[in-house]
Protein backbone atom coordinates (compact mmCIF):
# COMPACT_ATOMS: atom_id res chain seq x y z
CA UNK A 1 0.00 0.00 0.00
CA UNK A 2 1.74 3.45 -0.83
CA UNK A 3 1.57 5.55 2.35
CA UNK A 4 0.31 9.18 3.26
CA UNK A 5 3.05 10.79 2.58
CA UNK A 6 3.75 8.77 -0.62
CA UNK A 7 0.10 9.81 -1.55
CA UNK A 8 0.37 13.59 -0.45
CA UNK A 9 3.95 13.20 -2.55
CA UNK A 10 1.92 12.23 -5.61
CA UNK A 11 -0.01 14.99 -5.63
CA UNK A 12 2.34 17.40 -4.88
CA UNK A 13 3.90 16.13 -8.54
CA UNK A 14 0.73 16.31 -9.78
CA UNK A 15 0.45 19.92 -9.02
CA UNK A 16 3.76 20.82 -10.08
CA UNK A 17 3.46 19.27 -13.10
CA UNK A 18 0.15 21.27 -13.98
CA UNK A 19 1.19 24.53 -12.91
CA UNK A 20 4.50 23.94 -15.07
CA UNK A 21 2.78 23.19 -18.14
CA UNK A 22 -0.30 25.80 -17.58
CA UNK A 23 2.82 28.26 -17.61
CA UNK A 24 4.41 26.68 -20.68
CA UNK A 25 0.65 27.40 -22.12
CA UNK A 26 1.20 31.43 -21.46
CA UNK A 27 -1.05 30.92 -18.03
CA UNK A 28 -0.49 32.81 -14.62
CA UNK A 29 -0.81 29.57 -12.00
CA UNK A 30 1.50 31.71 -9.55
CA UNK A 31 -1.44 30.66 -6.77
CA UNK A 32 -2.12 27.58 -7.60
CA UNK A 33 -3.42 25.14 -5.26
CA UNK A 34 -5.19 21.75 -4.63
CA UNK A 35 -8.80 21.29 -4.61
CA UNK A 36 -9.76 18.37 -4.68
CA UNK A 37 -7.54 14.70 -4.62
CA UNK A 38 -8.79 11.20 -5.14
CA UNK A 39 -8.93 9.78 -8.41
CA UNK A 40 -7.73 12.65 -10.13
CA UNK A 41 -5.63 15.67 -8.38
CA UNK A 42 -7.60 18.59 -9.54
CA UNK A 43 -6.28 22.53 -9.51
CA UNK A 44 -7.31 25.54 -9.62
CA UNK A 45 -4.71 27.44 -11.34
CA UNK A 46 -5.40 30.94 -9.39
CA UNK A 47 -5.27 33.49 -10.77
CA UNK A 48 -6.09 32.24 -14.03
CA UNK A 49 -9.88 31.35 -14.36
CA UNK A 50 -8.46 27.59 -15.08
CA UNK A 51 -8.58 24.47 -13.65
CA UNK A 52 -6.21 21.44 -14.19
CA UNK A 53 -7.45 17.92 -13.96
CA UNK A 54 -4.64 15.50 -13.66
CA UNK A 55 -5.31 11.53 -13.21
CA UNK A 56 -3.42 9.82 -10.89
CA UNK A 57 -4.95 6.68 -9.96
CA UNK A 58 -6.39 5.13 -13.28
CA UNK A 59 -7.97 1.35 -13.79
CA UNK A 60 -5.05 -0.90 -15.20
CA UNK A 61 -5.42 -1.60 -18.91
CA UNK A 62 -6.57 2.04 -19.51
CA UNK A 63 -5.19 4.99 -20.46
CA UNK A 64 -5.65 8.76 -19.64
CA UNK A 65 -5.56 10.03 -22.90
CA UNK A 66 -8.44 8.25 -24.42
CA UNK A 67 -11.24 9.17 -22.18
CA UNK A 68 -10.06 12.74 -21.35
CA UNK A 69 -10.45 13.04 -25.38
CA UNK A 70 -13.90 11.24 -25.45
CA UNK A 71 -14.61 14.21 -21.95
CA UNK A 72 -12.94 17.04 -23.70
CA UNK A 73 -15.43 16.24 -27.03
CA UNK A 74 -18.52 15.37 -25.07
CA UNK A 75 -18.12 18.76 -23.41
CA UNK A 76 -17.49 20.79 -26.50
CA UNK A 77 -20.44 19.76 -28.49
CA UNK A 78 -22.80 20.24 -25.08
CA UNK A 79 -21.74 23.23 -25.35
CA UNK A 80 -22.01 23.83 -29.05
CA UNK A 81 -25.82 23.07 -28.67
CA UNK A 82 -26.40 25.61 -25.59
CA UNK A 83 -26.45 22.85 -23.27
CA UNK A 84 -25.50 23.61 -19.20
CA UNK A 85 -22.14 22.07 -19.10
CA UNK A 86 -18.55 22.25 -18.13
CA UNK A 87 -16.49 23.76 -20.67
CA UNK A 88 -12.88 22.96 -21.80
CA UNK A 89 -10.82 26.06 -21.08
CA UNK A 90 -10.56 29.10 -24.17
CA UNK A 91 -7.63 30.32 -23.04
CA UNK A 92 -5.90 26.84 -24.30
CA UNK A 93 -5.98 23.86 -26.80
CA UNK A 94 -8.94 21.26 -25.88
CA UNK A 95 -6.52 18.36 -25.60
CA UNK A 96 -4.66 16.31 -23.45
CA UNK A 97 -1.42 17.72 -22.28
CA UNK A 98 1.48 15.56 -20.82
CA UNK A 99 4.18 16.43 -18.54
CA UNK A 100 5.94 15.16 -16.17
CA UNK A 101 4.49 11.67 -16.49
CA UNK A 102 1.04 13.03 -16.14
CA UNK A 103 -1.70 13.47 -18.62
CA UNK A 104 -4.39 16.75 -17.77
CA UNK A 105 -6.95 18.92 -19.05
CA UNK A 106 -7.92 21.96 -18.45
CA UNK A 107 -11.26 23.50 -17.79
CA UNK A 108 -12.91 26.31 -17.10
CA UNK A 109 -13.56 27.50 -13.35
CA UNK A 110 -16.81 27.24 -12.79
CA UNK A 111 -17.64 30.35 -9.56
CA UNK A 112 -20.01 30.59 -7.15
CA UNK A 113 -20.48 26.24 -6.77
CA UNK A 114 -22.94 26.22 -4.04
CA UNK A 115 -23.18 23.14 -1.77
CA UNK A 116 -25.44 19.59 -2.42
CA UNK A 117 -26.85 16.76 -0.68
CA UNK A 118 -26.87 14.84 -4.08
CA UNK A 119 -30.25 13.88 -3.66
CA UNK A 120 -31.51 11.25 -6.66
CA UNK A 121 -35.05 11.82 -6.66
CA UNK A 122 -34.92 15.45 -7.28
CA UNK A 123 -32.08 15.23 -9.89
CA UNK A 124 -33.57 12.57 -12.26
CA UNK A 125 -34.75 15.45 -14.51
CA UNK A 126 -32.11 16.49 -15.14
CA UNK A 127 -30.53 12.84 -15.78
CA UNK A 128 -33.49 12.12 -18.07
CA UNK A 129 -32.80 15.32 -19.95
CA UNK A 130 -28.89 14.41 -20.31
CA UNK A 131 -30.51 11.22 -21.95
CA UNK A 132 -32.62 13.02 -24.38
CA UNK A 133 -29.57 15.33 -25.36
CA UNK A 134 -26.64 12.10 -25.57
CA UNK A 135 -29.06 10.08 -27.49
CA UNK A 136 -28.39 12.37 -30.35
CA UNK A 137 -24.12 12.79 -30.08
CA UNK A 138 -22.86 11.79 -32.87
CA UNK A 139 -18.87 11.07 -32.37
CA UNK A 140 -17.57 7.52 -31.73
CA UNK A 141 -17.81 5.76 -28.39
CA UNK A 142 -17.43 2.13 -27.60
CA UNK A 143 -19.71 0.18 -25.68
CA UNK A 144 -19.72 0.08 -21.96
CA UNK A 145 -16.28 1.35 -21.92
CA UNK A 146 -15.96 2.01 -17.91
CA UNK A 147 -15.67 -1.95 -17.76
CA UNK A 148 -14.29 -3.63 -20.70
CA UNK A 149 -10.85 -5.22 -20.22
CA UNK A 150 -11.04 -4.13 -16.77
CA UNK A 151 -12.63 -6.05 -14.43
CA UNK A 152 -10.78 -9.46 -15.66
CA UNK A 153 -7.03 -7.61 -15.21
CA UNK A 154 -8.53 -6.50 -12.08
CA UNK A 155 -9.38 -10.13 -10.57
CA UNK A 156 -6.32 -11.20 -11.08
CA UNK A 157 -4.19 -8.58 -9.48
CA UNK A 158 -6.93 -9.33 -6.56
CA UNK A 159 -6.05 -13.00 -6.52
CA UNK A 160 -3.51 -14.01 -3.34
CA UNK A 161 -4.68 -10.41 -1.76
CA UNK A 162 -7.01 -11.66 0.90
CA UNK A 163 -6.15 -8.03 2.54
CA UNK A 164 -8.30 -6.47 0.04
CA UNK A 165 -10.19 -9.34 -0.91
CA UNK A 166 -11.04 -13.09 0.35
CA UNK A 167 -10.84 -16.08 -1.54
CA UNK A 168 -14.11 -16.70 -1.10
CA UNK A 169 -15.74 -13.22 -2.23
CA UNK A 170 -13.42 -13.41 -5.61
CA UNK A 171 -14.63 -16.66 -6.60
CA UNK A 172 -17.87 -15.32 -6.14
CA UNK A 173 -17.18 -12.13 -8.44
CA UNK A 174 -15.63 -14.25 -11.04
CA UNK A 175 -18.45 -16.31 -11.33
CA UNK A 176 -21.04 -13.51 -11.51
CA UNK A 177 -18.66 -11.73 -14.05
CA UNK A 178 -18.75 -14.44 -15.96
CA UNK A 179 -22.11 -14.94 -15.93
CA UNK A 180 -22.87 -11.61 -16.81
CA UNK A 181 -19.80 -10.50 -19.10
CA UNK A 182 -21.23 -11.93 -22.08
CA UNK A 183 -24.11 -9.55 -21.83
CA UNK A 184 -21.87 -6.80 -22.56
CA UNK A 185 -19.49 -8.13 -24.48
CA UNK A 186 -21.12 -6.43 -27.89
CA UNK A 187 -24.72 -5.05 -28.69
CA UNK A 188 -25.50 -7.90 -30.39
CA UNK A 189 -24.70 -10.06 -27.10
CA UNK A 190 -26.77 -7.40 -25.30
CA UNK A 191 -29.87 -7.74 -27.65
CA UNK A 192 -29.57 -11.29 -27.40
CA UNK A 193 -30.33 -11.41 -23.83
CA UNK A 194 -32.91 -8.23 -23.49
CA UNK A 195 -34.82 -8.35 -26.67
CA UNK A 196 -36.00 -4.59 -27.35
CA UNK A 197 -33.95 -3.00 -25.08
CA UNK A 198 -32.36 -0.08 -27.05
CA UNK A 199 -28.77 1.21 -26.00
CA UNK A 200 -27.53 4.91 -26.67
CA UNK A 201 -24.72 6.76 -25.87
CA UNK A 202 -24.84 7.32 -21.91
CA UNK A 203 -22.84 9.54 -19.14
CA UNK A 204 -21.76 6.71 -17.80
CA UNK A 205 -20.55 7.29 -14.57
CA UNK A 206 -23.46 8.40 -11.80
CA UNK A 207 -24.73 11.63 -13.80
CA UNK A 208 -27.16 12.44 -10.84
CA UNK A 209 -23.93 12.53 -8.93
CA UNK A 210 -21.87 14.54 -11.71
CA UNK A 211 -23.89 17.63 -11.14
CA UNK A 212 -22.51 21.45 -10.73
CA UNK A 213 -24.75 23.57 -8.88
CA UNK A 214 -23.99 27.45 -8.85
CA UNK A 215 -26.93 29.99 -8.16
CA UNK A 216 -28.16 30.24 -11.53
CA UNK A 217 -27.38 26.92 -13.20
CA UNK A 218 -27.02 23.44 -13.04
CA UNK A 219 -23.87 21.97 -15.20
CA UNK A 220 -23.10 18.63 -16.56
CA UNK A 221 -20.14 17.76 -16.05
CA UNK A 222 -17.43 14.51 -15.99
CA UNK A 223 -18.27 12.63 -19.15
CA UNK A 224 -14.92 10.36 -18.87
CA UNK A 225 -16.83 7.22 -19.17
CA UNK A 226 -19.54 8.17 -22.22
CA UNK A 227 -20.23 5.30 -24.22
CA UNK A 228 -22.98 3.04 -25.63
CA UNK A 229 -24.60 1.18 -22.85
CA UNK A 230 -29.00 1.11 -21.80
CA UNK A 231 -29.97 3.93 -20.05
CA UNK A 232 -30.20 1.64 -16.85
CA UNK A 233 -26.04 1.41 -16.39
CA UNK A 234 -26.13 5.31 -15.61
CA UNK A 235 -29.32 4.45 -12.97
CA UNK A 236 -27.97 1.45 -10.93
CA UNK A 237 -28.63 1.42 -6.99
CA UNK A 238 -30.36 5.07 -6.82
CA UNK A 239 -33.00 3.44 -5.60
CA UNK A 240 -37.29 2.86 -5.94
CA UNK A 241 -37.90 6.91 -5.55
CA UNK A 242 -35.33 7.70 -7.97
CA UNK A 243 -36.80 5.34 -10.83
CA UNK A 244 -40.01 6.69 -10.23
CA UNK A 245 -38.50 10.21 -10.74
CA UNK A 246 -36.62 9.12 -13.88
CA UNK A 247 -39.49 7.44 -15.41
CA UNK A 248 -42.12 10.86 -14.72
CA UNK A 249 -39.05 12.93 -16.46
CA UNK A 250 -38.79 10.62 -19.36
CA UNK A 251 -42.31 10.24 -20.27
CA UNK A 252 -42.24 14.10 -20.66
CA UNK A 253 -39.43 13.82 -22.76
CA UNK A 254 -41.14 11.09 -24.58
CA UNK A 255 -37.80 8.61 -23.30
CA UNK A 256 -38.58 5.22 -22.62
CA UNK A 257 -39.00 3.81 -19.20
CA UNK A 258 -36.72 1.77 -17.19
CA UNK A 259 -36.47 -1.82 -17.47
CA UNK A 260 -36.51 -3.60 -14.57
CA UNK A 261 -34.58 -6.79 -15.57
CA UNK A 262 -31.84 -4.28 -17.02
CA UNK A 263 -31.56 -2.45 -14.57
CA UNK A 264 -30.88 -5.25 -12.15
CA UNK A 265 -28.31 -6.70 -14.31
CA UNK A 266 -26.98 -3.40 -14.38
CA UNK A 267 -27.19 -2.97 -10.76
CA UNK A 268 -24.94 -6.17 -10.14
CA UNK A 269 -22.76 -5.23 -13.14
CA UNK A 270 -21.88 -2.05 -11.12
CA UNK A 271 -20.91 -4.30 -7.74
CA UNK A 272 -18.65 -6.25 -9.58
CA UNK A 273 -17.47 -2.98 -11.28
CA UNK A 274 -16.96 -1.89 -7.54
CA UNK A 275 -15.30 -5.04 -6.61
CA UNK A 276 -12.93 -4.72 -9.18
CA UNK A 277 -12.01 -1.64 -7.88
CA UNK A 278 -10.67 -2.96 -4.79
CA UNK A 279 -7.36 -3.85 -6.66
CA UNK A 280 -6.71 -0.01 -6.91
CA UNK A 281 -6.32 -0.05 -3.37
CA UNK A 282 -2.69 -0.09 -2.88
CA UNK A 283 -2.82 3.56 -4.87
CA UNK A 284 -5.62 5.01 -3.35
CA UNK A 285 -5.81 3.22 0.27
CA UNK A 286 -9.20 5.19 1.20
CA UNK A 287 -11.00 2.52 -1.06
CA UNK A 288 -10.31 -0.44 1.50
CA UNK A 289 -13.06 1.67 3.79
CA UNK A 290 -14.72 3.41 1.36
CA UNK A 291 -15.87 0.34 -0.43
CA UNK A 292 -16.70 -1.22 3.01
CA UNK A 293 -20.16 -0.67 2.89
CA UNK A 294 -20.74 -1.78 -0.72
CA UNK A 295 -19.01 -4.82 -0.59
CA UNK A 296 -21.23 -5.76 2.59
CA UNK A 297 -24.32 -4.86 0.86
CA UNK A 298 -22.68 -6.89 -2.02
CA UNK A 299 -22.33 -9.96 -0.08
CA UNK A 300 -25.60 -10.52 1.24
CA UNK A 301 -27.31 -10.22 -2.13
CA UNK A 302 -27.90 -13.73 -3.76
CA UNK A 303 -25.08 -14.96 -6.37
CA UNK A 304 -26.16 -14.29 -9.96
CA UNK A 305 -26.36 -16.63 -12.45
CA UNK A 306 -26.11 -17.23 -16.38
CA UNK A 307 -29.64 -18.69 -16.56
CA UNK A 308 -30.70 -15.33 -14.90
CA UNK A 309 -29.44 -13.24 -18.07
CA UNK A 310 -29.72 -15.42 -21.15
CA UNK A 311 -33.36 -16.95 -22.46
CA UNK A 312 -33.33 -20.64 -22.25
Amino acid sequence: MITEEERAARSQRARDAAVAAATELGLDASEATIVYDVFSVVVDLAPSPVVARVPVVVPRGTTSAGFQRTELDVSRWMASRGEPTVVPSGLVAAEPVERDGFAMTFWEKVEGVVPTDYDAVKRMPAVARLHSILAEYPGGTSFFPGIQGYVDLAFGDLEGRDDLLSTVDLARARAEWAALSPVVASPSAFAQAFPGVPVQVVHGDAPFYNLIETADAVLYSDYEHVGVAPIEWDLAHTGEEAIAAYNAAAADLGLRAVDTAVLRAMERLRDLQMVACLAMAPQLPLLVDGLASSLETWRATEPWSAGEVFPK
